[in-house]
């Protein structure tokens, strides 16, 4: 590839961001101003133009989904697939650290990664042992997260009186759990960044090892950074300073998962001498919708600023429109979304309705299903959560890993053995004394006298199961998968849907590593497959980032939903909720229509609504609004009051209606949308089928 092909078809921004290639570089990325683009040409310079070996550049991201985007890119850049790279998110590279060096910390290089569901799982067992309330698992589970991304450890915890809002109960279990997931010799999401960071302070030559490894050190999505991965990109870069950060602040929306936006604020203070390159060029929406998004977002104190802009024009003005209660509120997004698919100017998948909260799903569903318009709800059970899916992988993690004690509970009776309660109760207590693994103990178990024969013979036909498949020759993960199938016996209990999962499953695993399967199983997140192919989508503000539609529904717009009640009173938190109806905004290519209900049924009562303090932040010259209540807005000017309602022009062809046509005959008018001159019919002629009319070209005449 020439030099000139790197460079093509990037802005004079991008090409200063590329040619920078020694020092700090921090890229603030607007939204839709083509950062991956940045990203990943700047790998492809660094190796076509600098002559940097792949292999020597650490290049990271957040999600498998965005880590598989900008492999692919660069593979397509480079006219080649890379045999040796660094390129993933900041958990696999971590993981493969830890595959390499975790001796060093006292665990095998076999070790499981748990999952969020694997994570409750074991700490309910752990609550349901003390005796806590066993609902409290997602809390737990929560503050857990919160203090390993932050670099508390369990020791640090029960030193810290106070700080971090110290808990005994919590403290106890948090110790056991650490305790378990050593026994296990597992790790959670947080101990690949955590233990990775432990590694590298414990072992002064280990990081010196991977300094030297990495010269260059490319971040995307830099404002999602926590303190511990923050932590972890500083030991790298701090022998070179060859980093380069992509993100915006603006869009900096995980705060309750640790991140902190002062890390893209304070660059400069962190790598003195930094170079700050703005791309403001915006690739994606209209100049009205980037208009009214900034006029929101400027009213955040800490940020930097950023002035984008687009060639593709002005645009439709942006829609709002304030509704009696939810149930209009979605009927009106259905309506909408039809009437956009009949005249044909967007499909399904073109659409994406966006909420603050799961809960205001429920209207939207049920408007959907009522008008048979097909969709689908992102950041739900993804394919690898499905129960059958866990139970196959469960079974491959123990035969990898026989310490794993959190996949034996969940396979010991999957298919049912008759290893009741009691017994494996037994097993734990007994595995508790002697500071050993469920799998050992149970092995032991069947030269014991102290159980029941039956009940030996049950608990020695799963470890005989264990082990024979421990023993297969096995070359990749499909044909350890297919072991685990055809010896457990486990598809004989499914249905022909799930059987289907299953081998879904087994065919994406040809021909993989079978630890580097396992491990990329347990690192999938719900939005790894976030957009259909034929549906509209529904998500909430969160999981919409990354995504963009050329018509998106921003829905709930009033105070205590977006934004969020919890937010009232905590400026960082309103914050925060307007960077996240900044990022909702941004999804927007053509089309951004916000909507809100003057009563909604919120946790089980009707509650009456105000509207959203963001919505006085919009300039009304770059917005349409829209009233279907007697009230008019709080938040409008006086003016405004005095002007009358616009008329709602009667269509002249009903639904139902009979017409004739010059040339096709007699049909029957199945819709009608637009007002005057503009009004459109679809008609179904019963010899020609549906045909979408101008009533001012068609020639209709009513019979």
């Amino acid at each position: 590839m020439a030099k000139e092909s790197v460079m093509q078809d990037l802005n004079p921004q991008q090409k200063e961001a590329l040619k920078h290639t020694g020092g700090p570089l921090l890229i603030l990325a607007g939204a839709g101003s083509g950062k991956t683009k940045v990203i990943t040409h700047k790998y492809a310079y660094f190796v076509k133009n600098n002559k940097t070996r792949p292999e020597s550049i650490l290049a990271v991201t957040f999600t498998n989904k965005a880590a598989r985007e900008m492999k692919d890119r660069i593979h397509a850049l480079l006219g080649k697939e890379l045999k040796q790279n660094w390129i993933g998110t900041l958990h696999s590279q971590c993981g493969r650290i830890l595959r390499a060096e975790i001796k060093c910390l006292g665990y095998t290089p076999h070790f499981s990664i748990y999952d969020e569901d694997d994570r409750c799982n074991l700490i309910r067992h752990i609550l349901k042992e003390f005796k806590i309330y066993e609902a409290l698992y997602k809390g737990v589970s929560s503050r857990i997260n919160f203090l390993k991304s932050s670099l508390v450890g369990p020791e640090d915890f029960l030193s810290s009186g106070d700080g971090f809002g110290f808990d005994e109960k919590l403290a106890k279990v948090y110790v056991r759990y650490q305790d378990e997931l050593k026994r296990s010799n597992a790790l959670d999401f947080d101990d690949l960044i955590m233990l990775t960071i432990k590694l590298f302070e414990s072992r002064p030559d280990v990081l010196k090892k991977y300094q030297t490894m990495f010269p260059h050190i490319l971040i995307d999505e830099f404002q999602d950074v926590n303190f511990a991965q923050y932590q972890f990109i500083r030991l790298l870069a701090k022998a070179h300073g060859n980093i380069c950060a992509v993100g915006d602040d603006d869009q900096s929306i995980y705060r309750f998962k640790g991140a902190d936006i002062r890390h893209i604020l304070d660059f400069e203070k962190d790598f003195p001498g930094a170079k700050i390159v703005r791309l403001e060029r915006n690739y994606r929406s209209t100049q009205n919708i980037l208009d009214v998004s900034k006029a929101v977002i400027e009213r955040n104190a800490d940020r930097r600023e950023k002035k984008l802009w687009t060639e593709k024009g002005r645009g439709e003005k942006v829609h709002f429109c304030w509704l009696n209660n939810e149930e209009e509120e979605a009927k009106h997004i259905a309506k909408i979304i039809k009437e956009l698919f009949l005249k044909g100017a967007f499909a399904y998948r073109d659409i994406g309705i966006l909420y603050r909260v799961n809960l205001q799903s429920r209207a939207i569903e049920d408007a959907l299903r009522e008008m048979a318009l097909p969709y689908r709800i992102v950041g739900g059970i993804s394919f690898y959560q499905q129960k059958e899916i866990k139970d196959v992988i469960a079974y491959a993690r123990l035969v990898l890993n026989h310490g794993d004690n959190v996949s034996l509970r969940r396979v010991l009776n999957c298919p049912p053995r008759g290893i009741g309660a009691a017994t494996l109760s037994k097993v734990e207590n007994e595995a508790r004394k002697k500071s050993a693994c469920l799998y050992d103990t149970l092995k032991s178990c069947t030269r014991s006298n102290g159980i029941v024969t039956s009940t030996k013979d049950k608990i020695g036909g799963f470890v005989g199961l264990i082990e024979k498949l421990s023993s297969s020759s096995c070359h990749s993960a499909a044909d350890l998968l297919k072991a685990v199938v055809e010896k457990t016996g486990y598809a004989d209990l499914l249905d022909d849907e799930k059987r289907e999962n299953i081998n879904e499953l087994i065919a994406s695993a040809e021909g993989k590593n079978i630890r580097d399967f396992i491990d990329k199983v347990s690192l999938v997140t719900s939005l790894d497959d976030a957009q259909g192919a034929t549906h509209i989508s529904l998500m909430t503000l969160h999981n919409a980032k990354g995504l963009e539609f050329p018509v998106v529904f921003v829905t709930g717009l009033e105070e205590g939903i977006l934004p969020y009640f919890k937010a009232n009173g905590n400026e960082d938190e309103v914050s925060e909720e307007r960077r996240l109806f900044y990022v909702g905004m941004t999804r927007a290519k053509d089309l951004l229509l916000l909507t809100g209900a003057r009563r909604r049924r919120l946790y089980s009562r009707i509650q009456d609504q105000e509207p959203s303090r963001f919505l006085r932040d919009m300039p009304k010259s770059y917005c349409q609004w829209i009233e279907k209540v007697a009230e008019p807005h709080p938040f409008r000017q006086k003016n405004d009051r005095k002007k009358p309602e616009a008329k709602k022009v009667k269509p002249l062809f009903a639904s139902g209606c009979r017409v004739k046509h010059p040339v096709w005959g007699i049909g029957v008018i199945r819709d009608s949308y637009g007002d005057g001159e503009d009004q459109k019919v679809m008609v179904n002629f019963p010899n020609i089928g549906l045909k979408r009319l101008s009533l001012k070209l068609a020639n209709l005449t009513k019979i």
